[in-house]
């Protein structure tokens, strides 16, 4: 099992192609347009077309069928069609399911893509609403009825526990969103360009849930994301310098539930990211102090800190204090908190960015990043790095 040993996709497959709609709260567009705009962006930046493409990845989330979006952007036949499930947790894993399919020889050149009107149209964080009845949505069951209504009421149980058990305050969460505002302000196509924040901001902010505040709580966006992945030896003819898939992993924690695992051991960690940092580590040979630059997801603030100690980054207790010191560059491209919420797709591009060399804050020699999934919920990783 994969759990107790290394895998071997690490090296096989590459990301080639990224592309992506302008991010907006009204895109003033179908979710289906915002998807294939992205799709042929993405194509465009690999220098391929969409004849070349014979497979795609998406999430169950979204809204357009991967044979709906091959249609309309003039993809012919698909020998490899899938979608991964709970929310931001699929990000990564539509790269992994992609990179197993070119590492197979299933399909040679696939898309990964999500696109949404999360703030025009569904917005996520509203909470829930409405529900068929599901085996998933039995432990919501258990939450609604007692105040617990949205992700970020969910996330707060589990920070505020965190702040008791390592003797914190709530302030110990500006830091991430004070490096997300700070690096999206100076990225021409972050929602929060040329709007830095000061930890006195963030403190300020209104409460949301205690002991989250606004500036803890990631953006909703309108718009479109999408990656290419093909083989290695087919990336290094292509137009862009290829971004290697050293390692990608999926991972779900004992008692697992979708952001409400209220009944594990103990709430001050994240045993799903745990799961993806072994496999990463164990299959890449890396550690942590490999990684030039991390894109972590950031949906909530609190679940960044819980990410870098889960990863080993620093102690339990202790990430907040990483974070402050800029121990290590995090979220360059701004975040979910400062550029987008795209599910976390976005954060893959910037990882691809940072491997090119063309990120608007480029961290100098950066030749392996550390890419997570959404927290809460079974999630997933990469590790993405130079060719030579």
């Amino acid at each position: 099992m994969s759990l107790r040993r290394a895998d071997s996709l690490g090296g096989r497959a590459a990301v080639v192609g990224i592309g992506a709609t302008e991010f907006s709260k009204d895109s003033g567009r179908s979710e289906l347009k915002l998807a294939v705009e992205a799709v042929r962006a993405a194509l465009d930046d690999a220098g391929l077309t969409p004849a070349d493409v014979d497979g795609m990845v998406t999430f169950t989330m979204d809204t357009s069928p991967e044979i709906t979006v091959a249609q309309a952007a003039g993809i012919g036949e698909l020998s490899f069609f899938s979608r991964v499930h709970y929310g931001g947790g699929a990000a990564c894993a539509t790269v992994q399911q992609a990179a197993m399919a070119v590492a197979s020889g299933v399909a040679d050149v696939v898309v990964c893509y999500r696109a949404f009107n999360e703030r025009s149209g569904r917005r996520f964080g509203s909470g829930v609403q409405q529900r068929e009845p599901t085996a998933e949505g039995t432990a919501l069951g258990w939450n609604l009825p007692f105040g617990l209504l949205t992700p970020a009421s969910w996330v707060a149980m589990a920070a505020q526990r965190y702040l008791h058990t390592y003797g914190l305050t709530p302030d110990a969460f500006g830091h991430v969103a004070v490096t997300d505002r700070r690096h999206a302000a100076r990225n021409p196509a972050a929602y929060f360009y040329g709007k830095p924040i000061t930890l006195a901001d963030h403190a300020a902010s209104r409460w949301i849930v205690e002991p989250l505040r606004l500036l803890d709580c990631c953006q909703e966006t309108d718009g479109g994301q999408a990656i290419v992945v093909t083989s290695t030896e087919r990336a290094r003819d292509l137009r862009r310098p290829p971004a290697l898939i050293v390692a990608a992993a999926q991972g779900a924690g004992r008692a697992q539930e979708q952001m409400t695992s209220f009944y594990r051991d103990g709430l001050t960690g994240l045993p799903e990211t745990a799961v993806v940092a072994r496999q990463l580590w164990r299959s890449s040979g890396l550690s942590p102090a490999d990684i030039d630059v991390g894109i972590l997801y950031d949906h909530f603030t609190p679940f960044v800190l819980m990410q870098l100690e889960e990863f080993g980054f620093c102690a339990p207790g202790e990430a907040a204090d990483f974070v402050a010191a800029d121990a290590l560059p995090l979220n360059t491209h701004g975040g979910q908190l400062g550029e987008a919420y795209l599910h976390g797709m976005n954060g893959i591009a910037e990882a691809v960015r940072q491997i090119r060399g063309s990120s608007v804050n480029q961290v100098p020699g950066a030749a392996t990043v550390l890419v997570t999934a959404g927290t809460g919920v079974p999630t997933s990783g990469l590790v993405l790095g130079a060719d030579g």
